[in-house]
């Protein structure tokens, strides 16, 4: 019997759509070649601006960290925001737009989903797009040997880490607590603001969880670092035997510094954890596709203890992984919203960018970019030793401590690189951190070279202030 074509088919093969989908990219190509670099804001457009920054504060309840509202418009690792102003992005939304703004071959993907009947999927409508993403997510994790078995997408990394927790909960009941690691961060959720370590992320909340927090590896040094770690790790299975269904392990911390772990420090982690049937799970929020692996747990060899994962930011939608032991019984997990269709079809491009192979392992882009940023700020740290100290993390997870490493020059040189054209961000704790997140699929190296040389000219400003306000 003859297969009839579907309509989805027959729409998208007809000429028409084809060849408004063509003009569409070539007009896209056509004006992204107006943004060549940074750019100040347009004089005209301040008042109108501010306003609109104003009203945004007033109507979420908070004003923004920076005077940014974008204008929907950009060309790889230049953003146009609505003042008129163009601003080298190496934030990317805390690590979300890994291809940067207004990739043409991101957007042939997109188009293809905005046409489509349905903006959002989720638990009871869904289309085949969602079965290809969640065995495109699986096989990229297993290529090295790690054996996971299932993927279940979502909106929000939070919400992967929450899917997680319950999975590991329900399969070690009546286990009630979880371990991390100091500096840990895992999200906003009631929930996870406990195994996030930062007190101010928890002020007024309840206590919804029981968390026990390790040491993390101590790269200054190692063999006693995991003496205390292993030893703070028995002390706390010991004191509550059974009762911990999960630890959650970054294995580079985020917004704890950007400080990367050790092999052989995990694994021995691992192992005992193995031990004692306590579920392991690989936070790959803000690692996944930053590191020299696509996974970082891929990154640092340990697939073999791969039971949970979690992915967010660059995947576009987030999504939890597990392995068989960790299936859940029916409604334990279930969303209205897996993802916009959008979003859906983005991730699937980004996954199957990852697989390509062009992007990771020695001599692939994440290294070259990571040496490139690398370099820049180790010569800024040998001529003006007291500007800066680093480099710090790990692949294309970066970041640098500015003159004291408090709170107050990092915000300050922060606002410095914002206002000469460089979009950063902040990390840390104790020692406060400039940290860049940048575009690694679509950056050049000349904006990696500019993003530089303004960096070198926003510390040689800030340096200044600093010394003129001290009386120096």
């Amino acid at each position: 019997m003859t297969s009839r074509t579907l309509a989805l088919e027959a729409f998208e093969a007809d000429p028409r759509v084809v060849e408004a989908k063509a003009s569409l990219l070539a007009t896209l190509r056509e004006h992204r070649a107006r943004l060549v670099g940074p750019k100040p804001a347009e004089p005209g457009r301040s008042l109108a601006y501010r306003d609109a920054l104003d009203r945004f504060a007033e109507v979420r309840g908070g004003g923004l960290f920076y005077p940014y509202l974008g204008s929907g418009f950009g060309s790889g690792a230049l953003v146009e925001l609505a003042d008129g102003s163009v601003k080298l992005d190496m934030i990317c939304g805390i690590g979300v737009h890994y291809f940067g703004h207004g990739d043409p071959e991101l957007s042939e993907h997109l188009i293809d989903a905005a046409l489509q009947d349905t903006v959002m999927q989720g638990n009871l409508q869904q289309t085949a797009a969602s079965l290809e993403l969640s065995a495109s997510f699986l096989a990229l994790a297993n290529d090295r040997g790690a054996a996971l078995d299932h993927c279940f997408l979502t909106t929000s990394g939070a919400m992967a880490n929450e899917n997680a927790l319950k999975l590991a909960f329900h399969r070690h009941a009546p286990a009630d607590r979880v371990l991390a690691f100091a500096g840990a961060f895992a999200g906003r959720s009631i929930a996870l603001s406990q195994v996030t370590d930062n007190p101010a992320y928890r002020v007024g909340l309840p206590t919804a969880l029981a968390v026990d927090f390790v040491p993390f590896y101590d790269a200054s040094d190692p063999a006693g670092s995991l003496e205390r770690t292993l030893s703070a790790l028995r002390g706390h299975l010991d004191r509550h035997p059974g009762r911990h269904a999960a630890m959650i392990l970054e294995l580079v911390q985020g917004e704890g510094g950007y400080y990367p772990g050790d092999r052989r420090f995990f694994e021995a982690i691992g192992s005992l954890l193995r031990e004692r049937e306590v579920a392991i799970v690989f936070d790959e929020v803000q690692t996944f596709g930053r590191t020299l692996a696509p996974y970082a747990f891929q990154h640092f060899g340990l697939d073999a203890f791969a039971d949970i994962v979690t992915v967010g930011k660059a995947s576009q939608v987030c999504a939890t992984l597990f392995t068989d032991a960790y299936r859940p019984g029916p409604g334990l997990i279930s969303q209205t919203f897996t993802g916009a269709t959008a979003s859906i079809a983005a991730a699937q491009y980004v996954v199957e960018r990852f697989a390509r192979g062009d992007l990771f392992g020695e001599a692939g882009r994440v290294a070259q970019v990571s040496r490139r940023f690398t370099d820049g700020f180790s010569e800024l740290e040998k001529a003006h030793p007291d500007w800066l100290r680093g480099p710090f993390g790990l692949g294309a997870m970066l970041a640098f401590t500015p003159f004291d490493g408090s709170r107050a020059s990092t915000r300050r040189l922060l606002d410095e690189l914002f206002a000469r054209g460089v979009v950063a961000f902040s990390t840390g704790g104790r020692v406060s951190r400039v940290r860049f997140l940048p575009p690694v699929g679509v950056i050049r190296d000349e904006d990696v070279d500019r993003v530089l040389e303004i960096l070198e000219a926003s510390l040689e400003a800030v340096g200044a202030a600093m010394a003129a306000d001290s009386g120096g």
